[in-house]
This record gives C-alpha cells, structure tokens and sequence, in this order.
C-alpha cells in the first residue's frame, strides 16, 4: 500500500515536472518566434522606406543629372554636338544636365549614347540607386561589360534553364553575383598566367633561333 502511495506521488512529480518543461519551452519558442517576427517586420519597415528615398522622383532626378552631366563632361564633345546626336535642343540639355527638367528614358538612353558612354549600363546602375557607380564607371571597359551583360542575360537564363527559370529564388542574387565575380577574377588570372609564361618563351625562342 505505501509502495503504491509513494509511485502515485512520484508519477504525479514527474507530470509536474514534465508539464513545467512543456510551458516552459513553448513560451520561449513562441517568445523567440515574436521577437523573430518583429525583428522581420523593422527590417522591411526600413527597407520599404530605403526604397521609397530612392524611387523618389526627387531622387532620381538628382541621380540622373549628376550621372548625365559627368557623361557630357567626360566625353570631351561639345554639349551642342550632344544635343544634336540627341535629338535634342541645347536649352532642353541644359535643362537637363542641371536638374531642372525630367528627361523620358529615351532621351537619358540617347544622351548617355552621345556622351560615349554604355546608355543601358549606366542607366541600370542609375534606377538601382548607385548612381554614384555609374559615373564613376564612365567611359571604361567595365560600363561596355557591364552593358553587354545586361542585355545579355535574360536570354542566356532563358536559354540555360529552360522550364526552370521561374524556380529561380530571389535569395540567390547575392551568391550568384559573387560566384560570377570570381569566375571573372579567375578568368583574368588565368589571362594574366598565359601573358606571362608567353613573354617567358618569346626570348628563349629568340635565342634558339639566332643561335
């Protein structure tokens, strides 16, 4: 009877005990899971308004005169010459260059292409808020890169993945952007080794031949 008594006691122990762990770890779970949620909530609140500053039309409108006021500046053409190629009047360019006026893409995409620089390079890193790169990118090979790649690249996804392309996953972006930049680094690594064992040889070839 007493032997009884005593495991009652202890198996109503170990469901309190059980029962104190059970409350215990669904109240931390559902407490990490809120602060989790909030967490998420802040950082798309601030990104939402990141987004908002940047498709602002007074941002934007900043971002493209600076960046077509360096392609003019840089082209070493005369700002009449420009607006000609343009399709455009010189006080509509002024206009233009100096903020006052909202130029349509296509005259962005035409006074880039008059400028000599890369139009639809530029004018992605302009829209995806770096505009800061894309003049600084002008009138280089990396902008004519860049601009083929662009163009380049939808039909090359379309290409290589065929019924797979809407399984592409937006978290991708940043490691595929990686990988392809050390496949770059890699390629002119590989560019750089070939030059020099080529320089290597040419002298020794040299010689045997005079010899």
């Amino acid at each position: 009877m007493l032997s009884g008594i005593c495991a009652n006691r202890v198996e109503t122990l170990i469901r309190i005990f059980l029962f104190v762990l059970f409350m215990f770890f669904s109240f931390s779970y559902r407490h990490v899971d809120r602060l989790a949620g909030e967490s998420f909530l802040g950082i798309r609140w601030k990104a939402d308004m990141t987004d908002q500053f940047e498709i602002s039309e007074q941002h934007i409108r900043a971002g493209l005169s600076t960046l077509l006021n360096s392609a003019a500046q840089s082209s070493g053409r005369p700002r009449c010459a420009i607006a000609r190629e343009a399709n455009l009047h010189r006080d509509a360019l002024r206009r233009v260059l100096k903020g006052e006026r909202n130029p349509t893409v296509s005259e962005v995409l035409r006074i880039l292409s008059a400028s000599g620089a890369a139009p639809h390079a530029h004018m992605t890193l302009c829209i995806a808020g770096d505009g800061d790169r894309a003049a600084e990118w002008l009138q280089t090979d990396l902008a004519l890169f860049f601009d083929a790649f662009v163009r380049e690249l939808p039909a090359a996804l379309e290409q290589q993945l065929g019924n797979q392309l809407h399984d592409i996953k937006p978290r991708w972006a940043r490691g595929t952007a990686q990988r392809v930049a050390r496949l770059l680094a890699e390629h002119i690594d590989e560019l750089a080794r070939k030059d020099a064992l080529l320089a290597h040889d040419v002298p020794s070839s040299a010689g045997g031949a005079n010899a």
